[in-house]
């Protein structure tokens, strides 16, 4: 009897140790699994686009590349070079520029309009409203990949702004325009060039260019440095003046043929929200003659839906 149940109690430790072992592997299994239920899905790429931002400085003209929808109300503060006909001076611009994404490509422009205001050193103060400027543009290419984007473009600008401010005139012009921008990580390169071609052979034809470089340092500052040029292609019979207007007036010189503008600036935006950002310019021009502009500030409030 004895040995009967020496032998019973060895068959209870084993059976016991054994549904231990159990439940330890079972538990041990049921952890593993629950750790590691499967294959994860890959997280959703992010679009380079997403930190590049738009050019404050010659917003008329230079134009960005990716397709966005926006409203984007403009104040510039210009002062007029003491060298031009007016004696120096200052003008200030009130603007308002819509644009809309009608595909993830195609976007209908509207870049001009606005009320000008020009106060001269002579004395003589003139102010009205800009032309309206609006158009197209498409994304050509668009390299999500290689961080590229092509985008060609044009605009008509309709004579119906006013005569004092030198808006009104001929029969209007065309803009036609190329913008591309190349994404370096956090660094973003942007350049434009086009011509302004008027409808009337009194006003002058004008090839115009731009770059900009920015630097997407945080959500709360991404500065920026800009050039901007205009060359006289084909003068005009309206004014006898030696320069142009840059993006705002085309005089119609008689005397610019062949004559190159610049301004460099720099400046910076801020991302208030994910779909509002602030921008700020500054701009020197840096040939001669500098005629109408000695300098700018540029403010903008880029609204994006």
């Amino acid at each position: 009897m004895a040995k009967t149940h020496h032998s019973n109690s060895r068959w209870s430790r084993a059976l016991i140790l054994g549904a231990c072992g159990l439940i330890s592997y079972s538990s041990s299994f049921a952890g593993t699994t629950s750790k590691n239920p499967g294959p994860v899905a890959p997280a959703e790429a992010v679009d380079w686009k997403t930190n590049t931002i738009s050019p404050v400085a010659n917003p008329m003209y230079f134009e960005d590349p990716v397709i966005r929808t926006e409203i984007r109300p403009i104040f510039a503060y210009h002062r007029i070079d003491d060298g031009f006909v007016t004696n120096g001076g200052h003008a200030t611009l009130y603007a308002l520029q819509l644009r809309y994404a009608i595909t993830d490509r195609l976007a209908f422009i509207a870049t001009q309009d606005g009320y000008f205001s020009i106060n001269t050193g002579l004395g003589v103060d003139w102010e009205g409203w800009m032309d309206l400027a609006a158009g197209f543009k498409y994304a050509l290419i668009d390299d999500q990949a290689n961080q590229f984007i092509l985008t060609p473009g044009f605009t008509y600008s309709i004579p119906m702004g006013s005569n004092e401010v030198f808006q009104g005139n001929g029969d209007g012009d065309l803009d036609l325009f190329v913008s591309a921008e190349k994404g370096f990580g956090d660094v973003h390169v942007m350049a434009n060039a086009g011509f302004r071609i008027p409808l009337d052979s009194a006003f002058s034809t004008m090839f115009h260019y731009s770059a900009m470089v920015d630097y997407y340092v945080c959500q709360w500052f991404i500065p920026f440095v800009a050039a901007n040029g205009w060359t006289v292609v084909s003068e005009g019979s309206t004014i006898g003046l030696d320069s142009e207007g840059y993006d705002v007036i085309n005089f119609g010189s008689s005397g610019a043929s062949g004559v190159t503008q610049m301004t460099l600036g720099g400046g910076f935006r801020t991302r208030l929200t994910d779909n509002m950002d602030f921008g700020v310019a500054y701009e020197k021009a840096i040939l001669s003659p500098e005629g109408l502009t000695d300098d700018r500030f540029t403010f903008d409030l880029s609204i994006r839906f």
